[in-house]
């Protein structure tokens, strides 16, 4: 069995070449092209109108007697949350480059994202048949830019709209492709031996230096058969030594196959992996989880979609054990029993029903009601946690309100759906005016959850502008003493403390401590974790502006108790006011989100482009010049970057491009 994932920067053929390995491996009868909107894996109506992949897919198919499930995850920035999540449960990854620019920025996100989680990868140099397509520049612009040792397995024949096929450095053969994908082997013409040799030599220096077998061979003079280079590879694969890189062009079905044999050959299977690591909340010590069918249930929760007829569906990915279709099961973070009613095996939006779902294996569970994307589920005897996924901050918001009033609960429930589907998207109602404001990571994000609200679930709603979601926090330390009492139904509520709030470093988040010495009277572990939620809500409601606060360490310094008045109540809004007036004497500031700003753009707008970001209170960090066109890194003001897509247009012919992702949190400056 193999977990793999496809990931890259948008628009590098993803979505095409699973079209194609689906079609090889024989799991569909024709191939789905994403430009005509017929292709299987982007099956939401979005995907097919926008031709980009919005929600990662999942998928199994059969090829040498090894079961491969695949997911399909978005390349768009603003789904960050979608290959966080994929690659948090994949085994192996297929990283796929254009041929034309190599490296884009979203390229060394998903790889950041994969060394996180110590997924093992193969390479593949995708669009061969472009102009300006360069095999070798690939190979160095992924060693330079994502620190990666390259090893090619394949080198191309030709390229550009010359691309014939390529040359297998392991059985030194060529493979060309038919049009309709069929392949033939040839010995290697005379004219390109001497490149395959050199080639072959790099292969072999590569292996040599993590292998001790082929070394011995080689020193030996003996001959180095493909079996054992395999073998070789394999280890290097897995211990993520180095990337073997295949190329080739999907779209005109040539180089498809071999990448599906690296799948099999390379990438590790799930009881090869390194194993899991998770709590075991009885002696909260960190274990490893190995991968045994045999062993006690644990699996991943790592993403929701709701369906109109199932309810929620939940793709699990089990690490131990086996669950069984009908049988119970415990949410251990929540600590609640569930069921799975149903086990089904995904291909994209279609299912098929299955008895149990194994260790290694990725399905799909029908009837769990509480599960969110993150959730571990196992058994009631041997509870343990799996880490959690981190996702981004959300950092732009637009304001959502139904057509009519009679709408209100409907609009409510569905964005509940959506925020349950989706972790980075967030709902909040503000106080003053009662608006919804939903909160997502890009101007892109939120156009399609919108569209889906209106489209898919049928629901008239206004939208507003959007508007940058700011934070709060405070420039300097305070301490002060807060008394409340209330007198509720004849009883006495009253409650004292002293809070200490400082400023913490930049993206260090909030911390609460309580350094609190018990008096005479000892404290109820009540009180203090009434004290704590007083403090965490205050920490989400804001200073001055209503905005979340961010970076600050409040430390309770002092409780005054009394065991005749003191109650959970009293505690919890005295600690929440305490903490809104230490802040304010803390000279509060506002921070606004700055944005990394990735740019391509041709050499001759190049000048237009920089000064545009300038314009906008950006400001460049570098420039690399390729072949045909330059990449340009930049941080700029999420507030100044609103509509920028048009006038990047204008000033380039439309033929420049750019991506945002969220950097950091930084003092809003007026302008």
């Amino acid at each position: 069995m193999r977990n793999i994932g496809i990931m890259a920067h948008i628009d590098a053929g993803k979505t095409t070449t699973t079209e194609r390995i689906l079609f090889y491996t024989g799991k569909s009868h024709r191939i789905g092209e994403v430009d005509d909107g017929e292709s299987i894996m982007d099956w939401m109506p979005q995907e097919q109108e926008r031709g980009i992949t919005i929600q990662s897919a999942a998928t199994t198919t059969y090829w040498k007697d090894h079961q491969i499930n695949i997911i399909d995850t978005p390349g768009h920035v603003d789904f960050t949350a979608e290959v966080e999540r994929s690659l948090r449960v994949l085994d192996g990854a297929i990283a796929i480059f254009d041929a034309v620019h190599g490296v884009e920025p979203q390229t060394e996100t998903v790889w950041r994202q994969a060394n996180r989680y110590g997924v093992p990868c193969v390479g593949y140099v995708n669009k061969m048949d472009r102009m300006g397509a360069d095999f070798y520049f690939v190979l160095e612009d992924v060693k330079n830019k994502l620190g990666a040792n390259t090893v090619a397995l394949q080198i191309p024949i030709g390229k550009e709209s010359s691309f014939e096929g390529v040359i297998d450095l392991i059985k030194m053969e060529e493979i060309h492709w038919g049009s309709e994908g069929d392949m033939t082997f040839s010995p290697i013409a005379p004219e390109r031996e001497a490149d395959a040799k050199k080639w072959r030599e790099k292969l072999i220096d590569a292996l040599s230096h993590v292998s001790d077998a082929v070394t011995e061979k080689y020193l030996a003079g003996e001959e180095l058969d493909a079996a054992l280079l395999r073998k070789e590879i394999r280890k290097a694969v897995l211990n993520r030594d180095f990337l073997p890189v295949f190329a080739g062009a999907s779209r005109r079905n040539m180089g498809v196959q071999p990448v599906i044999d690296a799948i099999v050959d390379y990438l590790p299977a799930p009881d090869e992996a390194s194993p899991a690591t998770g709590l075991y909340l009885k002696k909260e010590e960190e274990i490893k989880i190995p991968c045994d069918p045999k062993g006690q249930p644990l699996g991943l929760v790592f993403k929701i979609q709701n369906n109109r007829e199932a309810g929620s569906l939940c793709y699990v990915r089990m690490y131990s054990g086996a669950l069984k279709s009908g049988s119970a099961l415990f949410n251990v973070g929540k600590k609640k029993r569930e069921r799975a009613n149903r086990i089904l095996r995904m291909h994209s939006n279609k299912s098929e029903d299955i008895d149990s779902l194994a260790a290694g294996d990725i399905g799909v569970i029908i009837g769990m009601k509480l599960a969110q994307t993150g959730d571990t589920v196992g058994s009631e005897g041997w509870p343990v946690l799996l880490e959690k996924m981190q996702f981004p901050e959300p950092v732009i918001s637009i304001s959502i309100e139904p057509k009519t009033i009679s709408d209100q609960d409907k609009l409510k429930d569905i964005l509940a759906i959506l925020s349950k589907e989706d972790p980075t998207f967030t709902i909040r109602e503000n106080e003053e005016t009662g608006q919804l404001i939903i909160s997502g990571m890009g101007e892109l994000h939120l156009d399609v959850l919108v569209t889906r609200i209106l489209k898919e679930y049928k629901l008239g709603a206004k939208v507003g502008n959007p508007q940058v979601t700011y934070r709060e926090s405070i420039s300097k330390a305070n301490e002060h003493t807060e008394s409340f009492s209330k007198v509720i139904a004849g009883k006495e509520n009253a409650a004292g403390i002293t809070l200490r709030v400082e400023p913490a470093g930049r993206g260090s988040g909030n911390k609460y401590v309580c350094a609190a010495k018990a008096g005479r009277v000892e404290i109820p572990v009540e009180i203090t974790e009434a004290i704590e939620r007083g403090i965490n809500g205050a920490f989400s409601s804001g200073i001055v502006m209503g905005y979340p606060c961010i970076d600050i360490t409040a430390t309770v310094t002092d409780i005054q108790y009394s065991e005749l008045t003191g109650t959970e109540f009293a505690f919890e809004a005295c600690a929440s006011m305490a903490f809104d007036e230490a802040c304010r004497a803390a000279s509060p500031i506002m921070l606004e989100p700055i944005m990394a700003v990735d740019l391509t753009s041709p050499h001759e707008f190049v000048g237009e482009v920089m000064a545009l970001v300038t314009q906008r209170g950006g400001q460049i960090h570098s420039m690399n010049s390729k072949t045909d066109i330059d990449e340009i890194k930049a941080q700029a003001p999420m507030e100044k970057m609103f509509g920028f897509m048009t006038s990047l247009r204008s000033v380039s012919q439309g033929r420049a491009n750019f991506s945002l992702e969220f950097s950091h949190f930084e003092k809003k400056t007026e302008r």
